[in-house]
């Protein structure tokens, strides 16, 4: 009897896994195009570019500070004793370590920036999406762009992305 209930239910598996998979619809959108034509997207960015252009300036100052320190070093250190070899050798690994520090400290702190301005802007696109995802009855919509591709193949006709855009510009 088991036999025979695992055959019937392996032929109804089979006969309905096409329907099943029927109506499975699938969608993808380009995330980069999106952000690049969102004009909440690009004031985004160009806050983002605003606040890392004064971090980027002093990052500059600290590697030419270095860089003038250790061309003064090598000029000066035929004439140096010893100890003031050490000493200034000491002062270079002490800026470059506080450089460094400052780096790695401002990356942490780009990221956590980064993650606040561009917040808003992902929840309004993903929110886009999941409209146009339910509206249009899509069980799933993946991501196709330039640094991710995902979808190796993809019908144009189940491109998302127009219709997000129309969407956001329109403020649905």
């Amino acid at each position: 009897m088991t036999k025979l209930a695992f055959a019937f239910l392996s032929a109804l598996l089979l006969i309905l896994a096409p329907a099943m998979m029927a109506q499975q619809k699938i969608g993808y959108v380009n995330s980069s195009k999106i952000f690049d034509e969102l004009p909440e997207a690009r004031e985004a960015a160009k806050r983002l570019e605003n606040y890392t252009k004064p971090i980027q300036d002093t990052l500059q100052m600290l590697k030419q500070q270095i860089t003038d320190k250790i061309d003064e070093y090598r000029k000066k250190s035929a004439l140096m004793t010893e100890q003031a070899k050490a000493t200034a050798q000491q002062e270079l690994q002490d800026m470059q370590a506080r450089a460094q520090e400052y780096a790695s400290g401002k990356d942490q702190e780009l990221a956590r920036q980064r993650d606040v301005i561009f917040s808003p802007v992902r929840e309004k696109i993903l929110k886009a999406i999941d409209l146009i995802a339910k509206r249009e009855k899509y069980s799933f919509v993946l991501d196709q762009n330039e640094n991710v591709n995902i979808v190796l193949f993809a019908d144009p006709k189940n491109d998302l992305t127009n219709r997000v855009l129309d969407n956001l510009k329109r403020g649905q």
